[in-house]
C-alpha cells in the first residue's frame, strides 16, 4: 500500500508568481494564463532547462500509486493544471485554480512568444512523421516561428545522450516531449541536466492533435469541461482511464479534503 503523499516529503522548488496548492501530494503552481506563459518566457535565453509539467488527473493518479513518480513532479520548476478533474479537487482544497491551463491551448501560446523572441523549438515524440507533421503545423499557424528539429518517440533509454547532444547542437530554446505519462516526465526529469534549452515541456497528446491524428473536442465541449468524454468517444480504449480513473481520483480528492478540515 502507498504511503499516504504529503507536500513535507517534496524537494524545494524554483519560486514562481502566484501561490500554491498541494492536490494528492502534488505541489501545483497556482496561476493564471497570462502568468504561466510570462513566468515560461522570463526563461528564454538562460539556457537552465527548467522542467514544465503540465499536469491533469490521470497524471495524478499515477502520481498516487508511485511515490518515485510523485516526487519527479514535485521536483519541476514549474507545475500547472490541465483539465476538469484538477479544477474540481483546487476547489475542494479550497484553493482554486484561476485558469484552466490545458497544454493543447497553452503550449501554442507559448511558441506565440517564442517566435516574437527568435527562440527555437525541438519537438521530440510520437510515431514516425508525427512530429514533423505538428512542427509544419504549428509553423503555419505560427508566423516566425523556427522550428529546430524533430525526432520521433521511438528510442532506448542509451540513446538518450546522443538525442541530447543533437537538440544542443541546434540550440533550441524550448524542447517539448510528447511521450505520454509518465514516460515524458521521467524523461525530461533525467535528461533536463544535460540540455542547454531553457524550457522542457511534458506536452502529452499535442503533436496528435497537431499532426491532425487526433481531432480536438469543439470548443462548445471543452467550455463544459466535457473535453474526457470526448476523448473517450474517439478513443474507446481508455475506457480505464476515464470510467474508472476519474470515480477514483474524485474519492482521492475528497479524501484530501477531509483530512484537511479535521
Amino acid at each position: 500500500m502507498n504511503p499516504v503523499p504529503t507536500l513535507e516529503s517534496a524537494p524545494s522548488r524554483r519560486p514562481a508568481p502566484g501561490d500554491e496548492v498541494t492536490l494528492l501530494g502534488v505541489r501545483f503552481d497556482r496561476l493564471t494564463r497570462g502568468q504561466a506563459l510570462s513566468a515560461m518566457e522570463e526563461a528564454f535565453g538562460r539556457g537552465e532547462a527548467r522542467k514544465i509539467f503540465i499536469v491533469n488527473a490521470h497524471t495524478l493518479n499515477l502520481a498516487w500509486r508511485n511515490q518515485d513518480f510523485r516526487e519527479v513532479l514535485n521536483d519541476a520548476d514549474l507545475l500547472l493544471n490541465d483539465g476538469t478533474g484538477a479544477q474540481i479537487a483546487s476547489r475542494l482544497a479550497g484553493s482554486p485554480f484561476p485558469d484552466n491551463l490545458v497544454g493543447t491551448d497553452l503550449v501554442p501560446q507559448l511558441c506565440e512568444r517564442a517566435a516574437r523572441r527568435g527562440v527555437g523549438v525541438f519537438l521530440i515524440g510520437g510515431q514516425q512523421g508525427v512530429a514533423d507533421r505538428a512542427a509544419r503545423k504549428l509553423c503555419r499557424t505560427i508566423n516566425g516561428l523556427h522550428i529546430s528539429g524533430t525526432h520521433h518517440g521511438y528510442f532506448r533509454q542509451g540513446e538518450e545522450n546522443r538525442l541530447c547532444e543533437a537538440i544542443n547542437q541546434t540550440a533550441a530554446g524550448i524542447v517539448l516531449v510528447a511521450l505520454g505519462n509518465p514516460l515524458q516526465e521521467n524523461w525530461i526529469d533525467r535528461n533536463a541536466f544535460r540540455l542547454d534549452c531553457d524550457l522542457c515541456i511534458g506536452v502529452g497528446g499535442l503533436f496528435d492533435h497537431l499532426s491532425g491524428r487526433l481531432r480536438r473536442a469543439p470548443l462548445w465541449i471543452r467550455r463544459l469541461g466535457m473535453e474526457w468524454a470526448f476523448i473517450l468517444v474517439c478513443q474507446p480504449h481508455k475506457w480505464h482511464r476515464y470510467l474508472l480513473g476519474n470515480p477514483l481520483f474524485l474519492i482521492r480528492a475528497l479524501r484530501d479534503r477531509l483530512r484537511l478540515v479535521r
